[in-house]
């Protein structure tokens, strides 16, 4: 399990597969590779929406950040080559390389850094972490120092800024980096194919383009859990990433194949519309999470490789606390909370699934439970594009399933429009305290605090810590095992 202190094809096919010469493999050329994942950004700006998608291909490849996160969750310097931190964990104080610039020939230097902040806190700014960075004051000592001041205690901030929302952007290229990305990473964008493919180019004048392997790298993208198997037992694609768990036995089985199975910082919940009757009684919401069997889901969405959680928080993380026994699988008690809501059943609701694996094999497993308690589910499949539009930014949905993969976000539970439209005094008042704790032992006990609050609000419904699964060719290097963060850092890679 990660900590970060140290993340169906049928027997015809597969032997089909098993049966392919080795020649055919997509690796080609051992300074190129295709990767897949299951879904594709809708922008090539990190800062501007909330997808981990983008991050999946952008973070460490086309943009930077000042710290770089390691897959034991380690920070190590990237355009920040030191740092100083004050004993109150407030000032840090960066010393910047020098040999940085961005793709389109303008200069890396503290004046970019102090741009790029003030950008994401900005009253216009869609960065989905703009609050940290409008807790952030930075001050330029010189070209190449910058003294940057947070206004609360936040000792995993040299994490926050590894992140793709910390991105170091180029002023003059800021607006159009969702289509025409310019930053001072490895990588260019080559050619965007939309629906089917982003290829990235090295770039021959990054610093130390020289110890660049990989020169040519294509994602491809693939959300349908037995064309991820059959094209990764075909040879068609090099690596996947957190591919789907379906399958796992084939691809095990294959020697041409080497299957990573990491921990995660993620939670995949049921997503709850906390301002829709009647989800706006927390009756009504404990009622669903008792109604569901955590054991169940993980074992049919994710062919057993996750573990229960009871809040937004999982095991591993600073300050966990097993939260799962609040609100234990009990189809009687929703049924008595129901009544106790004055809900008449069957109660008819509607579950928004966006494409990946988990949430639409999720939603059958939960789909039947709820049902056995009165609560009606209508299943809706929308592509990714539609769930970020219609539920994460218009919030037009009773229920969803999804994973929320950054390793801090209990934030997210004081934005009052936030797509779960949960507004509580008392857990704002808490989250105060975590931001101005110094102390560990005090910053430990109320997150704890924290956690319990959320299980007994039922804000959601909290399933598990997924594992994610790597497929990959077995020449492929340098390949993450746990996922504090969603990256793919193709400058670490390389084929034997």
């Amino acid at each position: 399990m990660f900590t970060r202190r140290t993340a169906l094809v049928s027997g015809a096919l597969a032997a089909s597969a098993l049966a392919t010469p080795l020649h055919s493999l997509a690796q080609g050329k051992k300074d190129q590779i295709t990767l897949a994942l299951a879904l594709e950004p809708t922008g090539l700006d990190p800062t501007a929406a909330a997808a981990s998608s983008i991050a999946e291909v952008t973070l460490y490849n086309l943009y930077e950040t000042l710290t770089k996160i390691q897959s034991d969750g380690s920070v190590v310097p990237l355009l920040a080559e030191s740092w100083e931190v004050s004993p109150d964990l407030r000032t840090y104080t960066f010393r910047l390389r020098r040999d940085a610039r961005f793709h389109n020939g303008q200069p890396f230097n503290a004046h970019n850094v102090k741009f790029s902040f003030e950008r994401a806190a900005g009253s216009d700014s869609t960065n989905k972490d703009k609050n940290l960075f409008a807790g952030l004051a930075t001050q330029v000592l010189d070209d190449y120092t910058v003294v940057v001041t947070n206004r609360d205690v936040e000792p995993d901030l040299l994490f926050l800024l590894g992140q793709a929302t910390a991105i170091i952007v180029e002023p003059t290229s800021a607006a159009t980096n969702a289509t025409q990305p310019m930053g001072t990473g490895p990588y260019r964008l080559a050619r965007w194919s939309r629906g089917a493919s982003i290829t990235l180019a090295a770039w021959s004048d990054w610093r130390r383009a020289a110890k660049i392997r990989i020169k040519s790298a294509t994602f491809r993208f693939i959300p349908d859990p037995a064309a991820q198997v059959a094209a990764l037992l075909a040879g068609d694609v090099d690596l996947f990433p957190r591919v789907a768990s379906r399958g796992l036995a084939q691809l095990k089985a294959n020697p041409r194949l080497q299957v990573i199975v990491g921990g995660s910082r993620a939670k995949t919940i049921v997503a709850v519309n906390n301002a829709r009757k009647p989800l706006n009684d927390q009756r009504v919401r404990c009622a669903i999470a008792v109604a569901i069997d955590r054991k169940a889901v993980i074992q049919g969405a994710a062919e057993g490789l996750g573990v229960p959680i009871g809040s937004h928080y999982v095991p591993g993380a600073f300050g966990y606390v097993d939260t799962t026994g609040i609100n234990p699988y009990d189809p009687e008690k929703a049924k008595k909370l129901l009544a106790e809501a004055g809900v008449k059943t069957p109660l008819q609701l509607t579950m928004t699934l966006p494409p990946t694996a988990y949430a639409r094999q999720g939603g059958e497993v939960i789909t039947a439970q709820l049902a056995k308690v009165g609560i009606q589910v209508k299943t809706q499949n929308v592509e990714w594009a539609q769930w970020l539009s219609g539920t994460y930014t218009n919030k037009d949905y009773d229920l969803s399933i999804i994973s929320h993969v950054e390793p801090f976000d209990l934030a997210n539970y004081t934005k009052p429009d936030y797509y779960w439209g949960y507004h509580s005094d008392a857990f704002n008042a808490l989250f105060a305290q975590i931001q101005h704790a110094q102390q560990p032992a005090d910053r430990a006990r109320l997150l704890g605090q924290a956690q319990r609050l959320l299980a007994q609000d039922c804000v959601n419904v909290y399933l598990y810590q997924p594992q994610w699964v790597t497929v990959a060719a077995k020449g492929v290097h340098g390949l993450w095992r746990d996922m504090p963060i969603f990256a793919n850092d193709l400058s670490a890679l390389s084929w034997s």
